[in-house]
């Protein structure tokens, strides 16, 4: 039997702490905490022992980038926008590049589209390994995070083969991506793959047939449905609340609609649901893989011919490139004006709804043991908050 929901607190029953009156104690969450995702703070007014308010604050980390993006050459920029969501730093590189694409009217070859996707899916992978390990970790369960980093290691280790770098990759850029697959990649792709999902298996039998994990994760951070379009929420916290929404099969970007999948979607919308849905997707993840490598060109050219960076000029105009990444809808929005350098640059990611309206709204009411778990679950990176 699962435990009752946490009740959400509504505004009309919510009023400000006195904090003058000696009943609340006011202290801070990060941003050096384990149970933090990343550099950020939560202040917290708890009574006893129990949240009664939250801020969130963020700054403790770069920052700026999209200001940064107006005064460099549009070449330039992939190192930078990689910084933005450092645990999936792909995402960021592909919704750059197809939107400059989609300004110069630059298709590119097929073999791309494929090596992008494989790209992506590696590091969904690699970046959901990561969030696992902090989900059990703010639980008390550090087996479990020494686990999947390792494993994660295992998929950086294939990143680095193909890229050359291990966390920035700056593989996918305008026309496609920076290098073919070196010789035997693709066999040893499957082997790591088969020795993730043993790991996965062993995950899913401890942790999530755990007693005290499934006790304090079950009813804590409920969503209701109806919050979905109301704060914008996307990504697994949507699909835990039973909203089958995935850009993967709704846009059909890349080669995801040569692939074989169906968004996985919950309907408790809780902590505990929101981590077996991940756990599904990471299964997903490796399937998905699997497709890639047995359906990719094995020949033919992975980039199409760009003038030179340091000249380049593209055409004035606008456009909005979006992707599905761990978290949900990661895109970017970016104006030309004809020069050598973007005018404009936005980028929409997940975190700051996830982390701000909505986490502020949910930890009210929670213990403070429950505050960590409780973030994690919501799966957010700061550098997106102050971009």
């Amino acid at each position: 039997m699962r435990r009752e929901k946490q009740r959400v607190i509504p505004p009309a029953e919510r009023a400000t702490p006195d904090l003058d009156s000696g009943k609340y104690l006011v202290m801070w969450q990060g941003p050096q905490h384990p149970g933090i995702t990343g550099n950020m703070s939560l202040r917290l007014v708890a009574e006893g022992d129990t949240v009664v308010d939250c801020e969130t604050h963020v700054g403790y980390l770069h920052r700026g980038f999209e200001k940064l993006m107006e005064r460099r050459l549009y070449m330039q920029n992939f190192p930078l926008v990689c910084r933005i969501a450092v645990p999936e730093p792909d995402f960021n590189e592909y919704c750059y590049a197809a939107a400059l694409e989609e300004l110069a009217g630059i298709v590119i070859p097929e073999k791309a589209v494929w090596l992008r996707t494989l790209s992506l899916e590696m590091m969904r992978l690699a970046s959901f390994l990561m969030w696992i390990g902090g989900q059990a970790g703010a639980f008390g369960h550090g087996t479990i995070a020494q686990w999947s980093v390792t494993m994660r290691d295992y998929v950086l280790d294939l990143f680095e083969e193909l890229t050359g770098g291990r966390i920035y990759h700056m593989y996918i850029i305008p026309g496609g991506v920076r290098g073919d697959v070196p010789a035997g990649f693709y066999k040893r792709v499957l082997e790591t793959m088969a020795v993730v999902e043993k790991n996965l298996d062993d995950i899913e039998l401890v942790m999530f047939h755990n007693a005290v994990f499934k006790m304090r994760a079950e009813g804590l951070g409920y969503i209701p449905r109806d919050w979905v379009d109301h704060y914008g929420i996307t990504g697994p916290n949507a699909r835990a609340a039973g909203v089958a929404r995935d850009l993967r099969k709704d846009s059909g970007y890349l080669a995801y609609p040569r692939l074989d999948f169906q968004p996985i979607v919950g309907t408790e919308s809780d902590a505990y649901e929101r981590a077996r849905l991940r756990l599904g997707e990471m299964y997903q993840a490796i399937d998905l893989i699997r497709q890639i490598v047995d359906m990719a060109p094995k020949d033919g050219p992975f980039r199409e011919r760009l003038p030179n960076p340091l000249y380049w000029r593209i055409p004035a105009g606008e456009t909005y490139v979006s992707a599905e990444c761990t978290r949900g809808e990661y895109g970017f929005y970016v104006v030309s004006d004809g020069s050598d350098k973007p005018r404009r640059v936005a980028v929409r990611g997940p975190s700051y709804t996830h982390a701000v309206s909505v986490m502020e709204r949910l930890v009210r009411g929670v213990n403070i043991a429950d505050v960590a778990g409780l973030m994690v679950s919501l799966h957010t990176y700061p550098p997106e908050i102050e971009r």
